[in-house]
């Protein structure tokens, strides 16, 4: 949804593609995202693609994602990025969108790596296929792929996310947190006792105010941040911290003040 109007403007969706989505997203809003309602986003998203240009969609996006995607960042969100990244971890942005979209977005946030749903391509234009759809166990998956490459030790390593489809990949690392998290996974947060967390506060704008907001933190306190929502119809971010060399301490929430 986020990209709707861009691509709408651009005649890549129609009046009907723009419903579609934005039934699909309020779904997925209320109900959250099981195995079913994620294979339902995959099959919408390769039907609404096909033939697009590839290079269309990636300038869309370029020129769309100051306006639409960085208001919808969390300045805690990145307030923990930069810890993470002072601490000596990789990071890792793990996402079911697909990839032209997700990897200017990781440019934005500062994320070393991108995971995300990878749709095939011939003669310059999306086929309607998917090679990857980066969702539920082929997530997990692919960051245990990942590690494997890399040489992370999953039981060091952090992620974050906001979604039930998301409890294989949290499952994965030794320190999984739950962040505006949709009922589902506020669930199994519960019974499994993972910590949960709520971010309020979206980044200033414009973006050149990303400085400050990293060298002051909202409110004055710091805590462990969670995924970087892009309103997308077909989108389960989540970020995934990677511890590569020395050890580290886990970063601990601050206490935070009366009402905070």
């Amino acid at each position: 949804m986020a990209f709707a109007r861009p691509f709408y403007r651009d005649g890549l969706l129609n009046r009907r593609d723009v419903v579609a989505s934005g039934y699909t997203q309020a779904v997925y809003k209320l109900a959250g995202a099981g195995d079913e309602q994620m294979a339902r986003i995959r099959d919408q998203l390769a039907t609404m693609s096909r033939g697009w240009p590839v290079d269309q969609v990636r300038r869309i996006v370029a020129g769309a994602i100051d306006e639409l995607i960085a208001p919808y960042v969390y300045a805690e969100a990145l307030v923990l990025i930069e810890q993470h990244r002072a601490a000596g971890r990789d990071i890792v942005l793990v996402s079911s969108s697909g990839e032209e979209m997700v990897r200017p977005i990781a440019r934005l946030v500062g994320a070393d790596d991108v995971i995300a749903t990878r749709m095939a391509i011939r003669d310059g234009r999306f086929t309607g296929e998917v090679d990857f759809y980066a969702a539920g166990e082929s997530k997990a998956e692919a960051v245990r792929e990942l590690a494997t490459r890399n040489g992370y030790d999953l039981a060091t390593c952090y992620a974050y996310s906001d979604s039930v489809s998301d409890v294989p990949l949290l499952s994965t690392v030794g320190y999984p947190t739950v962040v505006n998290a949709d009922r589902g996974l506020r669930r199994v947060a519960r019974e499994r006792q993972w910590p949960l967390l709520a971010f309020r506060n979206p980044v200033p704008t414009p973006l050149t105010r990303i400085r400050y907001v990293l060298s002051r933190p909202p409110g004055g306190s710091l805590v462990p941040m969670a995924a970087i929502v892009t309103a997308g119809a077909a989108v389960t971010a989540a970020i995934w911290y990677a511890r590569r060399r020395r050890p580290t301490a886990r970063i601990e929430p601050a206490p935070q003040r009366p009402g905070a």
